[in-house]
């Protein structure tokens, strides 16, 4: 049995195709799937089974075979390319948006955070300052202390403030969608490169995707990824980016993609320079996002599948059904 090789993904805080807003955020429906009467004749027990013992290559062996009877046609789909040179400008025709930006994690959520914080105690505290007496004198310094104690909180514990900033951007009206759009975005893309999805989560601070692969987690862990390996792996990590940046200006979540980037860069062989990462870096963006717009239906449905709590296996046939 597999253990989890890698959670892709993060708080949009920290962590899309242009296309009409899915009609699984507008609803509150539950999403329901019959995979045997969508897919007549067609056993699923023994991937179901597979994905609920966390099994990936019995997972990849169920997919091998329901590609074999001609029902999971986009699984494994796409062939292997190569790394390439990749310029801005090719990312920008693709249609990213600010592709000179894409390596900076964005501060949005955190400022606004931390603004509102500030500006709501230094009003609050003005406030106070018109009480009587004591009160008016020694109120104020209290509140304003708010502000110095959540500065405080993020040098000391920085993943207590996180959590505060992660529940804090759940206001802004794009939240959802950014993270149902970068998160499907991640578990299309592996599933079109072959590698097994066993569980998602688009819960508030605790977004992911978890790819399962026992082949990979040894050679990770051995530090002997190779430029195949490699670059599918890239590609993943870079998928919830790519789709970020082919609909928003700006791509607020994905601190947490490039660090396992890092990671996966950290433990390749042989060590590629920093100018190499960085051509990888905007290669797999590249990739990611022709994929996602090549399969824009594909993107959509998994969105609203994943948005009302599908399980992995009705995921899957999201994608199959779509296609």
């Amino acid at each position: 049995m597999a253990s989890s090789l890698v959670e892709l993904g993060g708080g949009v805080c920290g962590f899309f195709i242009a296309a009409r807003r899915p009609k699984s955020l507008k609803t509150h429906q539950r999403w329901r799937v019959r995979a045997s009467s969508a897919a007549p004749g067609i056993d699923f027990k023994a991937l179901e089974s597979a994905i609920d013992k966390k099994d990936s290559n019995a997972v990849k062996e169920a997919l091998n075979q329901l590609s074999e009877t001609g029902w999971a046609k986009k699984w494994s789909s796409q062939p292997y390319v190569s790394r390439r040179m990749t310029s801005l400008r090719e990312l920008t025709t693709l249609g990213i948006k600010n592709a000179e930006n894409l390596a900076i994690p964005s501060v949005r959520n955190d400022a606004a955070f931390l603004f509102t914080v500030v500006g709501t105690t230094g009003f609050l505290a003005v406030l106070a300052g018109q009480l009587p007496g004591d009160w008016g004198f020694f109120l104020p310094y209290l509140i304003g202390s708010i502000s110095l104690v959540v500065l405080a909180t993020g040098s000391i514990s920085p993943g207590l403030l996180q959590a505060a900033i992660s529940g804090f951007s759940s206001f802004f009206p794009d939240y959802k969608e950014r993270i149902a759009r970068h998160e499907a975005a991640h578990f299309l893309v592996a599933y079109l490169l072959g590698l097994p999805i066993l569980g998602y989560s688009l819960d508030i601070g605790k977004e992911h995707v978890n790819l399962i692969d026992e082949k990979l987690e040894k050679l990770i862990y051995s530090g002997q990824l190779n430029a195949k390996e490699l670059d599918r792996l890239a590609v993943v990590a870079m998928a919830g980016l790519a789709a970020e940046g082919l609909k928003y200006d700006k791509v607020v979540g994905q601190s947490a993609d490039l660090f396992t980037l890092q990671r996966f860069l950290n433990r390749s062989k042989p060590q590629l320079s920093k100018d190499q990462q960085q051509n990888l870096t905007r290669w797999a963006v590249l990739l990611a996002g022709s994929l996602l717009k090549n399969n824009v239906s594909l993107h959509e449905a998994l969105m609203e599948a994943m948005s009302n709590n599908a399980t992995v296996l009705q995921c899957i046939e999201a994608i199959e059904r779509a296609a």
